[in-house]
């Protein structure tokens, strides 16, 4: 008799590379919105990860989405899954090269 355990839901967020300083791994800050408990105004909490880049693909300012992961290292849990948009200037560079 085998069982097979139901899978595990894996958390997934998007935010933005702040640091490419350190090796195989980049500083992602992840923006959300909350409403104040008392107030009610919508207020902005900011939090900031290291996140495994294996292949050091990641450059500031990209948008990439992140994904949970078993320890790496002392402070790094996290592990890049794609990377959903990229920089300003990388944009423009990819229009030249299709002639968009």
């Amino acid at each position: 008799m085998s069982e097979q355990k139901p899978e595990a839901r894996k958390t997934t967020i998007i935010g933005l590379v702040i640091g490419t300083d350190m090796k195989k791994t980049v500083k992602v800050r992840v923006e959300r919105q909350v409403r104040h408990p008392l107030y009610k105004k919508i207020v902005k909490k900011r939090k900031n990860f290291l996140v495994h880049d294996e292949y050091e693909k990641c450059k500031v300012g990209d948008v990439i989405k992140i994904g949970a992961t078993r320890p790496i290292s002392k402070t790094k849990r996290w592990r890049v899954l794609e990377i959903v948009g990229l920089t300003s200037t990388e944009e423009k560079n990819e229009k030249v090269r299709t002639g968009s």
